[in-house]
């Protein structure tokens, strides 16, 4: 390797290679994550080369300029500590900067092992998110609708208000996937929640799980879960919603993983209580 590392942009192939890096460290990504990702900003994911083969990646993604969410952060195997991590996490944080508004926040889930470099690098905490892991129920049926039949409009006005940015091009293709499962919960003509289940190399994923109050997030919880009885299932937490805690509590999930939700810039104004499963790591 001679001279500075450069980012370049990735190709749509070489995205698949950053997802199935990921997949081996253990991070179980969606089977399409990488077909929704792509489609939801082409121009977020970046990489270095060292003796040109690509050595690492990830995403920085723009959310119209507004907002952004730098994941899917990983260095090929063979190549990690040597320091390619460090500088690669450092180009990618600038180039995000430049592809936002001067005042948008810039916002990640990173392994609480790496809190004090991404603090050095800017971002403070907000809270961390908890991945848990159970075994999906069937409960029997649920007063839920399929979320195909709520008005896109109304669907993504529920969205925003629980995000940083509008996100209505990611939130079609997270929702209509193939093999996953999306449901709500409208009473008196009004959505009052949605979740997402999505198929995972190992089970499904819930996220996002967003809901009025501690109740509606049982319903949906119900709904989806009862679609893949049988099946492993994880859910990213918030850990400062305390009912979300303990929705997980009742089902039996425990805990597998975590994070460390941080933030550069001004902290987005989110109704934290209505978050009962973050949408992503690597996208927000």
């Amino acid at each position: 390797m001679a001279g500075p590392l450069q980012l370049r942009p990735l190709t749509r192939v070489e995205l698949d290679v950053l997802v199935d890096w990921a997949a081996a460290e253990g991070w179980n990504p969606g089977l399409d994550d990488a077909e929704v990702f792509w489609a939801t900003d082409p121009d977020a994911f970046v990489g270095i080369d060292v003796d040109g083969e690509l050595a690492g990646g990830g995403a920085i993604v723009s959310y119209g300029g507004a907002y952004g969410f730098m994941g899917l952060f990983i260095v090929r195997e063979d190549l990690r500590h040597q320091g390619l991590g460090r500088e690669l996490w450092h180009l990618r944080r600038d180039r995000l900067r430049a592809r936002l508004q001067p005042d948008a926040a810039i916002e990640m889930d990173g392994v609480f092992a790496m809190q004090p470099f991404y603090a050095a690098g800017g971002f403070v905490l907000q809270h961390r998110d908890l991945r848990f892991e159970g075994v999906a129920a069937n409960v029997g049926a649920s007063d839920v609708v399929e979320l195909a039949d709520v008005p896109i409009d109304e669907v993504d006005a529920y969205d925003r208000r629980h995000v940083a940015a509008p996100r209505r091009s990611f939130l079609r293709a997270w929702i209509d996937r193939p093999g996953g499962h999306a449901v709500g919960v409208v009473d008196d003509g009004t959505l009052r929640g949605f979740g997402v289940a999505r198929p995972c190399r190992v089970g499904y994923k819930i996220g996002p799980l967003f809901a009025d109050d501690a109740a509606v997030a049982e319903r949906i919880w119900a709904g989806l879960t009862s679609r893949v009885a049988g099946a492993p299932v994880f859910l990213d937490v918030p850990e400062r919603n305390e009912a979300a805690m303990a929705l997980a509590r009742r089902h039996d999930l425990h805990e597998v993983f975590g994070c460390a939700r941080m933030t550069l810039g001004p902290p987005p104004a989110l109704p934290w209580d209505e978050v009962f499963g973050v949408t992503t790591f690597e996208l927000g």
